[in-house]
């Protein structure tokens, strides 16, 4: 068990776009006081707050190319040495391959902290396909609901923050989420062997209700913060 008074848990959500990560994870971190870290808001904050990594991150990107994964290790650096991640941090959108997951765990050595939990979110490509093209979510808050899955309780108005204003991504269609879910099978596959070897890894079916698919990621977590 990981010493959550001393050692902040670290948790990664595995799956593809569409199988409920960011939700499941809202619903961690309000429940059990972890804090969610995406690579994209990571990155975009990092900018923003014109950090020494944010400022390499940002002539990168200004250039056109890709942040390399030292920059993105030395942004997630500081960003969990913050004193809201002291109960644990959940990893979404990083590692993505095993050569990151290497170099991850020798981040968190360096800081006496280890990997605890790897939940793999299981799914099946075509429910997984409709479920995707049917997503859209609240312009102001980002709460996510689906035309067929999870509509809002008062149609036009968002549960959460009451606002009244939707988005959907322009590639949230069948042929690009076919065209992802290709990508994260051939990407992942390796990130489960690596973690399964390493004894820390989970499954939970993600095509169950979001209830059922909340109860299942707890467990995990509860088994870390017992």
């Amino acid at each position: 068990m990981a010493d959550v008074t001393t050692t902040p848990a670290v948790f990664i959500l595995l799956g593809p776009p569409g199988a409920g990560k960011g939700t499941q994870a809202r619903m961690l971190e309000e429940t059990f006081g972890l804090v969610q870290l995406s690579t994209g808001d990571l990155l975009r904050a990092a900018v923003a707050a014109g950090t020494e990594a944010g400022k390499q991150a940002k002539a990168v990107m200004e250039a056109g190319g890709l942040v390399s994964d030292e920059i993105v290790l030395a942004i997630l650096k500081d960003r969990m040495a913050d004193p809201d991640t002291k109960r644990g941090v959940i990893l979404d959108g990083f590692p993505r391959t095993a050569g990151q997951a290497e170099a991850l765990d020798g981040l968190l050595a360096s800081t006496g902290q280890r990997v605890n939990s790897v939940i793999s979110m299981e799914v099946e490509d075509a429910p997984m396909i409709a479920r995707v093209a049917g997503r859209y979510t609240c312009a102001a808050c980002g709460e996510g609901y689906h035309d067929a899955f999870k509509q809002p309780a008062t149609a036009g108005v968002c549960d959460k923050c009451g606002g009244a204003d939707f988005k959907r991504r322009a590639d949230d269609n069948a042929e690009t989420a076919g065209a992802r879910l290709t990508a994260y099978h051939a990407q992942t596959a390796p990130l489960i062997a690596y973690y399964k070897g390493r004894g820390v890894l989970e499954t939970v079916d993600a095509m169950a209700d979001i209830a059922s698919v909340a109860g299942a990621m707890q467990a995990c977590v509860k088994q870390v913060l017992a």
